[in-house]
């Protein structure tokens, strides 16, 4: 019988199978070359910090908050908790002082990790108030602790564990572990209210491995990854415990903002990502198509076709393509797409997960035209991550879908349209959230995710909208939003879109300009401008993002297109409250902060 996956014994079983060899990698701050952590070495690390987790009484089953960017202390820390029986508390970088004082008082935080400065700083702000945090780790030796009581360094707080090992102690509570141990909190950042924290067990984990180490078998140890999504993100720390199980070496980033410029230093086989990392791999490569003499244009194109037709049209159905299509993909089309796939990083690409919002079926088929093997998907925290996902082999997976479900989970749809999940991958609810459980589960034990779609005979599941996002207009149509930000946000003119309309006699769109591909265009043609401002009130550049704006409506409904937009100098972010910490738009936070420019796109209202 298969040993159950076990988060407490995982980095035990895998440094006496590879000792010396390397587990994780990290960018050195000075020099900027990526050096190795064996798996002895973070073993011996791990075991050393449980001895001070000991030695500073946390007990089984205490909450311990880690509050930091990638880097590999985050790790130690999280499997530190583990070998003592303590529950991680992973929380994003970027949170504000309110927002880690919520999740502190909600969970009863006492030990808070925390990865540079502002995470200090941050922490150490809710010290000062906190009735249970009485401890703030500083783990990047450059964090001034300031004096602050309660605050300590790293090196200091290990001499506790290597002054007083604790091994038999920390023996007994591995002991303790089980299947039904909560291991995790995860608070969902939330489009509207106070996050809700995610409860995830051992058995979620045990599940999400199993389930993996079978739709994926055709990775391992050999491979290696690229951990740049927040490790707080479902997404990124399930797929880094199965890189880890699986005895794949971890590639861990800290800046995520670098990830272009550091991924041909790293050339992954395998990596986790957002639709937005490909959105942008998608522009970059339109741009160098249209920088390019004419010649190389016409030969891109031509090869861009050939790609469609070998890989979209016979390689994913299992068919070998004629002659006519192989030969010339053979000695044309994928010289160029290598080097194309080379300078972005990738070319070593064995396959990239992507789920977390939705991929636009143009730039999807676009990328396995190139033979990027994009494994696209669905999940949610409650899910401990994958729902459904695209054969790993990319075999007759099917644009427009998100893939096919994973072994052994119960899907069905409500009658409503609503996904409903049940099965060992999720979640038993929220943590001391009576109220929301009750909401979030239906009487026969089925996860409301609160997304709209449906199945079709094969198993594969397609994804319309987030219920609450659906919004009707004045005529009673119902419009959804994430799909035509995402149709307008294909353009390589746009970083940023949010449709509005709700209650409205037609769909207008707030758009951020891409700014990186905008100035150049206004500055080949002349246009002069002193701000950004200035630059998206220039008739010439309406002009383009109106001619922009039809071209995508004609694929549209008629009450689905755009009848108005507007252009705004600045981005939307988390630090203006715009986004959540995943990247999802506030929508109430942005109609009411926008309220002037919506109000503008409806003159007669």
């Amino acid at each position: 019988m298969q040993k159950l996956f076990n988060l407490s014994t995982l980095l035990s079983d895998q440094a006496k199978k590879y000792g010396k060899r390397a587990a994780l990698f990290y960018r050195d701050a000075l020099s900027k070359k990526w050096l190795p952590v064996s798996w002895n070495e973070l073993y011996e690390k791990v075991e050393t910090l449980a001895g001070s987790l000991i030695e500073m009484k946390v007990k089984s089953e205490e909450k311990v908050g880690i509050f930091s960017p990638n880097i590999p202390e985050a790790i130690m820390a999280d499997f530190a908790n583990y070998a003592v029986h303590a529950i991680s508390v992973p929380l994003y970088a970027t949170s504000t002082a309110s927002q880690i004082e919520y999740i502190v008082d909600d969970s009863e935080i006492g030990i808070i990790y925390a990865g540079e400065q502002y995470q200090y700083d941050v922490a150490c702000e809710v010290l000062k108030t906190s009735k249970t945090l009485h401890t703030v780790v500083a783990m990047s030796p450059s964090v001034d602790l300031k004096g602050i009581k309660g605050g300590i360094s790293l090196k200091d707080f290990l001499a506790k564990g290597q002054m007083h090992p604790n091994k038999e102690a920390i023996a007994e509570r591995r002991k303790l572990s089980s299947q039904d141990d909560l291991v995790n909190i995860l608070y969902t950042s939330g489009t509207t209210g106070q996050p809700k924290g995610v409860m995830l067990h051992m058995y979620n984990y045990a599940e999400i491995m199993r389930t993996h180490n079978e739709i994926l078998s055709l990775l391992n140890d050999k491979d290696t990854s690229m951990c740049f999504l927040p490790l707080t993100h479902v997404f990124e720390r399930a797929w880094t415990y199965f890189c880890l199980q699986k005895g794949i070496a971890v590639y861990v980033n800290k800046d995520t903002a670098a990830i272009a410029s550091i991924m041909p230093e790293v050339r992954p086989t395998v990596m986790c990502a957002v639709p937005r990392y490909w959105e942008k791999v998608y522009a970059a490569v339109q741009a160098k198509i249209e920088s390019s003499p004419s010649l190389i244009q016409k030969l891109f194109r031509y090869s861009i076709k050939l790609g469609y037709r070998r890989n979209l049209d016979y390689k994913r159905f299992g068919k070998r393509a004629p002659l006519k299509i192989a030969l010339p993909y053979k000695f044309i089309a994928r010289p160029l797409f290598n080097k194309v796939k080379k300078v972005a990083g990738i070319d070593n690409g064995r396959l990239f997960p992507v789920a977390g919002a939705r991929l636009s079926d143009e730039i999807n088929e676009f990328l396995h035209a190139l033979d990027i093997k994009v494994c696209y998907g669905y999940g949610l925290t409650e899910s401990c991550a994958t729902v459904c996902c695209y054969d790993a082999n990319m075999k007759n997976y099917i644009i427009g879908s998100v893939g096919k479900i994973i072994p052994d989970l119960q899907v069905k749809i409500s009658n409503e349209g609503e996904i409903l999940l049940k099965g060992k991958t999720i979640t038993s609810g929220y943590y001391k959230r009576p109220d929301a459980n009750k909401e979030a589960f239906t009487e026969d034990g089925f996860f409301r995710t609160g997304d709209a779609g449906y199945l079709d005979m094969d198993n594969n599941l397609y994804i319309t909208d987030r219920i609450k996002d659906l919004f009707k207009t004045a005529g009673g149509k119902y419009i959804a939003p994430q799909l035509l930000e995402s149709i307008i946000s294909d353009d390589a003119l746009v970083e940023q879109a949010v449709a509005i309309g709700n209650e409205r006699k037609y769909v207008s769109m707030l758009i951020v300009p891409d700014y990186t591909a905008l100035e150049p265009w206004a500055n080949g043609k002349g246009i002069t401008y002193e701000s950004r401002a200035e630059l998206i009130k220039n008739p010439e550049v309406i002009a383009l993002f109106e001619g922009m704006i039809n071209t995508r409506n004609q694929g549209l409904a008629r009450y689905e297109q755009i009848k108005r937009f507007t252009l705004l100098e600045k981005p939307f972010t988390m630090e203006q409250g715009h986004l959540t910490n995943t990247l999802k738009i506030k929508r109430k936070v942005v109609n009411e902060l926008f309220a002037k420019e919506i109000n503008a796109m409806y003159p007669n209202d």
